[in-house]
């Protein structure tokens, strides 16, 4: 009973952060930053889709969405939105460089950094800003890869990856170009980002850009060695953010 009760005050704490009053304009910034990649009809794949705010703002663009999130109580909430919804698929698998399954280490308190990655925990260990985070469970799950959800679903126009750690897996599991994706990066590990960053130049994306934080807000497009060279003076204060690269 108080592991559900633990469970149910994590969702709504992300409902909150993501859904709650402060963020009233941030569906508009969220949508005008997604339009540079997503156009109606366009199919996109939410890697990491936790409570469904990018699920959304892809919706309100008039895209298909792939929407996957392993988290059984995040499913529960994304199905709730969006399961009457014939342009939203929802997988309930974890994503990486093989199909198979995987450890996911659950936050229970602060679902947003349930994570696959054991890396991703050590170095959250007494770093400023991550205090007090505790992976309290975990459970095994399916994983997919990139290339088979193309398999199933199609190319999409845009990936975009959030899954705490573990991006650069994900990206290994993608052999084919696809036009734009994004994925999250952190202060605490840019070594991932960097290797990220790596992939998608052999993917053959050549343009890069990044968002800090939920800004919603891009900078210049610049070269992969550029962008690596921010990511390496970005104050450790900035904690996260989002990188995007673009295939010319």
């Amino acid at each position: 009973m108080l592991e559900t009760l633990r469970t149910a005050r994590g969702v709504m704490r992300s409902l909150g952060i993501y859904y709650g009053w402060q963020q009233r304009g941030r569906p508009v910034a969220m949508d005008a930053l997604y339009a540079h990649f997503v156009k109606p009809g366009d199919l996109v794949f939410d890697i990491g889709a936790h409570v469904g705010d990018r699920v959304a703002a892809f919706r309100r663009l008039g895209a298909k969405v792939v929407a996957v999130e392993p988290q059984r109580a995040l499913n529960f909430v994304i199905g709730m939105m969006f399961s009457r919804d014939d342009c939203v698929v929802i997988e309930r698998v974890a994503v990486g460089r093989k199909t198979g399954d995987v450890k996911l280490m659950i936050n229970t308190d602060n679902p947003t950094i349930s994570t696959a990655s054991d890396a991703f925990i050590n170095s959250a260990k007494d770093a400023p800003g991550w205090q007090g985070q505790h992976w309290d469970k975990s459970v095994r799950v399916p994983m997919t890869t990139l290339d088979s959800l193309i398999a199933k679903h199609g190319v999409p126009a845009f990936i975009k990856i959030d899954i705490e750690g573990f991006e650069e897996e994900a990206l290994m599991g993608l052999t084919q170009p696809v036009a734009a994706l994004s994925f999250e990066f952190t202060t605490i590990q840019r070594h991932v980002a960097r290797a990220c960053i790596s992939r998608c130049v052999a993917l053959g994306m050549t343009l890069f850009n990044a968002a800090i934080g939920e800004s919603q807000t891009l900078g210049d497009w610049r070269p992969a060695e550029p962008i690596g060279r921010w990511l390496d003076e970005l104050p450790h204060e900035a904690n996260s953010g989002d990188i995007y690269a673009l295939r010319p």
